[in-house]
Order: C-alpha cells, then structure tokens, then sequence
C-alpha cells in the first residue's frame, strides 16, 4: 500500500478513484495508534465498510461525488450519526441522530469522517490540554502545547493523517493550533456555515473552521461546507460583493505595538514574515491597536462569558464535578453578569467594532502573528489562565467585529516550532485572503503540517464561487484605461490566454478610450487566437460592469483555445465595416504598442 500520510486534498480526491480506496482507507484506520490523545473516537471497520458501499451505489447511479472516499476528522463538537457527541466531557455525551449540517455537504459530496477529535472541553481554551481525554501535543515537540481548542483537530492534519478536519473557532480556536502545527486554518465569516449541530460556546460568536495543509484545499472544503442554511437562525447569505483576491500590491496593516511576551524568538520569526510580505510586493502600513485590543479583552473580560454558561448550564447545576477545572471556573463567572452588563458591553462592542472597520476600510488586510508565543505543557500547569490569555492576543477580538480570517504557515522559530500569521479582513473577503494565500505558501516553500512533505506547486486557479468569468480583450485590460472598473469592483485577474482561433479583432472607429472589437468568424471564414484577460467579477457587482460597456460592444459567450466558455466582450456586426481589421497583431496591447499604428 503507498505512503498516504501527508497527501493534499487533490491527491487524495485522484486517488481514491483508482479502485483501491476502501483498502487505503482500511490501512489508514489501522495504522492509527490507541494512545493518540488526539482523537475521542474512531471509525470501525464494518462501519468504514458501510459507508464505502453506500459511496459505490452512488457513484454506480451515475452521482458525481467531489469528495468520494476522502478521509477527514471532525472535532468532537459537531455532531456526526453514528458516533457520540463529547464535546469532551464524558457525562455531557450524547448520540446525535442526524449529522451537522457542514458534516452532511461534506458527506454528500463523498467524503467520509473517520473520527472524532479531541478539543479544550466544551471549546473553552486556546491549549489543548483542557480534556479528560488528555492533552494533545504539539506535532514537532510533544514538550509543548498543540494549541486548542481544536486541538485534536490541527494535530491530525499536521501529521497528515487526513488531509483536512472541521474545527471551531469562538476566540481563535480554529487559528491558534494551526499556527502551532505549521497548517492552514481559515476561520470563516460568522454565518457562511451553518452551526446547526454544533456544540455551541458562544452560540452568537461561534464558527465551524477548516484545518488544512494548504490554503487552496481550505477553499475547496469551504465551498462546499459553506451555505445558507434557513434552519440555522444565525446563518447568512452571501452578500455577491466582496472582492475575491488582494491586490498584487496589498496594502496590509500591521500592529503599531507588537507584544511577544518576552519570546525574542517568536518575535524574530515574525519579523522574517514581513520580509516576505514586502517581498511579495506587500506595502506593510503601521495601524493604531489599540481599539482592537479593546475588543479582545471584551470576551473574556466581559459578559460574553455568560453565554459560555448558558452553554453548559444544565450540567453546572446537575454535575458541575464533571467538568474540567479550569473551565468550570471560567464558565461559572458567568453567572456575575447582570442584563445591565450585558447591553453595556454591547454598546463598547458595537463602538469598537465601528472603529475597526474604518481602520480596515483603507487596508487590504491586517496581517498579525497567529500567536504572540509558545508554552510548554508543564508551563501550562503552572499558569493555565494567564497563558491561555497571552495566546488570544491577536485572535480574541475577530468574531466579536465580525471578520473573516486566516492563519498560514510562516517562518519557523531558531528552536525549529513553526510560527505562523494570520491574516485579517472583513467579513465575507474569505476568498480574498484564501488567494493571497496561495501565492504566500507558494513563495515560502515550507514543508506540509508536520510531515517533512514539499509543498504541491499552485494549481490553476478555479472559477471563484459567486462569480462571473470574463474575458477582456482591449481598453479593460491590465494597465489600460479602463481597467479601473473591473478592480473598484474587487474583480481577480486569474490568467492571460487565448480564445479559440475563431475570432478576428478590429479597432474601432471614433472610440474614446480607442477600443477594439472582437468578432466570432462565420463558418469558413478564417480566424486566430487572440490574446485575452480572464477576470473573475464578483456577481453582485457584475451587472454594474456590464451597464457601463458602451455601444456598439456588449457581453456575450467567448470559446477560448481549450474549449472553454466564458463570457467575453463581443461586437455588433454593424460597427465592423468602419473599423481596421488588426488581426494579424493577434492582441490589443500589441496593436497600441505599435508606433506606425
């Protein structure tokens, strides 16, 4: 059987066609160690079984499964039928008997969960040491913490045991543990997935994340977990708006007071992140922190403890024994917080999170260390609250000011723990930062998790979800007069290529900015390739686009030399007996080059 551990989400997906997934499947249930600290339960052979032999009816029926036979780990918060709901507390488990709403798109697609992971009981902690279950280890140093809470979850995909996992994420717990294993962890836009069958801890703070060992199979998980959901009351559509890629040249925020805790190291790693930032041609701009400091201390400080309470109320009142010390005595403050406190710390909220904004407003993103430092589990021991405190430096405040998130592998520290950063925007720019993010690990080069693996080069860049593919032939491409309109509507250039050799291009009479125009050749008739630009418009802004295009041009379907359809701006016929047949210059850009034009 081959080396499975390590592979990405696209190897696994190939391969798991080849006619030995169930035997792949069964060697990597085997191969998994009784001891691990990192799963609660595990998958059995006949129920593997059971499962691979619904997978081939589908698939024999003719359904297209995206996903089929794709091994993944759930942590043991969100329900997943057949196994129990722990939420790692013993005395609070239970047998869901219905998945969770992300666990049901996954599956649906093919994918299989195989496990159920360990995690800070009831979500409360960013360490991974919090569970009668045990403490997770971090996967280069079992010395040191794995981060939480998702910590089974981070520590399965570091390992490359399964190539992507569902964690949470209340106060960073989906970004944490991924800066301390070296994964991707995207921390979406509170609403984009359903919480329907998740454990709650802050119920209206809380997201469902994904742990992965790139960012580009963060977004393909993503995309298909994500969803309106009307089931859900905190659930939200996508809005269509918000730009799906950063700038070539972004414009990122960085604290103007950076707090390590005295780890020179983590410190000296972080600094070696923004080189590389500056390298990719990021401009790094100094932003005042303090009002997003403010927020942070508001969720621990303040009275969202209490929705932590309202959480595990019941088994406070019946069984309070039964929950870990550490997070009965945080839970428990919630019962200090009147109706009073509660709307006042609405209105700091509210007031915070405004502020927030505007400072975003003139950024592309804010880029911060996922963790201003690293302990060791026995350091822990000593000063669980206090540590605990220090890791959600730059995490706590994100769910509060509704923003969307993602923490990346960096620079390794000089004692060789990884590092990571996380990038910050508003809500619903998860695609923006998923395909910077690509371009980022791509220029970084670091190993996968923690299994000594080289990262995969980028693939080509799939059609964003909510977006229109367009193909720009003249004053719309890059550089040109216009090209203004497809970036102020957060459009992402994706490639240059070329159309099907169908076409012929002409210049067109008496145009201001001069444009061209772009004709398909009737039958017989010879045509070429000509050079164009795909850009991907976001669809709410698409019809904007479309509504400034002057006559005698419009949008119309394009072939491009693969076969490919997309739109494309196209001509009227009546415009083209007035206008220079340029062909021959096979582009736009070639033709206004030209000094004897």
């Amino acid at each position: 059987m081959d080396d499975f551990r390590g592979w990405t989400l696209g190897e696994w997906r190939e391969r798991q066609l080849d006619g030995r997934g169930l035997e792949r499947l069964e060697a990597l249930l085997a191969s998994l160690e009784d001891d691990d600290t990192a799963w609660i339960s595990r998958l059995s052979t006949d129920g593997l079984s059971a499962r691979w032999q619904a997978l081939e009816a589908r698939r024999a029926a003719g359904e297209q499964l995206s996903l089929f036979g794709v091994p993944f780990a759930v942590k043991d918060n969100i329900d997943v039928a057949g196994f129990d709901t722990t939420a790692a507390c013993p005395e609070f488990a239970y047998a869901p008997s219905e998945d969770a709403e992300v666990i049901a798109r996954l599956q649906a697609q093919g994918a299989i969960a195989i496990g159920k992971t360990n995690l800070d009981q009831f979500a409360t902690g960013l360490v991974g040491t919090r569970s009668p279950y045990g403490a997770v280890t971090n996967a280069f140093d079992p010395r040191y913490v794995s981060g939480g809470s998702s910590a089974g979850s981070a520590s399965v995909v570091a390992r490359g045991l399964v190539p992507f996992s569902l964690g949470t994420d209340t106060a960073g717990s989906g970004r944490v543990p991924a800066g301390f294993n070296n994964i991707v962890g995207l921390k979406p836009t509170r609403g984009w997935f359903s919480n329907r069958g998740l454990v709650p801890a802050c119920r209206t703070l809380d997201c469902i994340s994904i742990f992965a060992l790139t960012a580009e199979d963060a977004e393909t998980v993503a995309e298909i977990a994500g969803g309106y959901d009307p089931q859900d009351p905190y659930s939200r559509r996508h809005p269509g708006t918000a730009p799906v890629a950063l700038p070539i040249a972004p414009r990122l925020g960085i604290p103007d007071k950076l707090e390590f805790f005295g780890d020179t190291q983590a410190e000296a790693a972080f600094a070696a992140a923004i080189s590389r930032l500056e390298a990719l041609g990021a401009e790094l701009v100094e932003i005042d922190y303090a009002p997003f400091a403010k927020l942070a201390a508001e969720l621990y400080q303040g009275p969202w403890v209490a929705e932590r309470t309202a959480a595990v109320e019941a088994l406070l009142e019946t069984d309070s024994d039964a929950i870990e010390p550490t997070v009965r005595g945080i839970v428990q403050e919630g019962f200090t917080y009147s109706a009073l406190d509660v709307f006042k710390a609405e209105y700091r909220r509210a007031e915070l999170s405004r502020t927030i904004g505007q400072v975003l407003n003139d950024l592309d993103a804010l880029v911060v260390p996922t963790s201003p430092t690293i302990r060791t589990i026995a350091e822990m021991a000593e000063q669980p609250v206090a540590y605990n405190a220090q890791f959600g430096t730059y995490t706590n405040f994100t769910n509060l000011a509704d923003l969307s998130a993602l923490a990346l592998p960096a620079d390794f520290r000089s004692d060789g723990l990884p590092a990571g950063i996380t990038l910050i925007a508003p809500a619903w720019h998860d695609r923006a930062l998923t395909h910077f993010a690509r371009r980022w690990q791509q220029a970084l080069a670091a190993p996968l998790g923690a299994t000594g693996r080289p990262a995969p080069g980028v693939a080509k860049v799939e059609q964003a979800a909510g977006c229109v593919r367009v193909a720009v032939v003249g004053a719309h491409l890059t550089g040109m007069p216009l090209n203004f309109q497809l970036i102020t509507r957060d459009a992402r250039l994706v490639e240059q290529t070329l159309t099907a050799p169908r076409y012929r291009l002409y210049a067109l009479a008496g145009t201001v900015p001069p444009k061209p125009g772009l004709a398909r050749c009737a039958d017989g008739e010879e045509g070429c390739a000509i050079i164009v630009e795909l850009w991907d418009v976001p669809t709410a802004r698409f019809g904007e686009f479309v509504a400034e295009i002057p006559a005698p041009l419009g949008i119309g379907n394009l072939e491009l030399e693969d076969g490919r359809w997309v739109k494309g701006f196209i001509c009227e016929g009546a415009a083209l007996p007035s206008a220079r047949d340029i062909t021959a210059y096979g582009g736009w850009r070639a033709f206004i080059a030209d000094p004897n034009r």
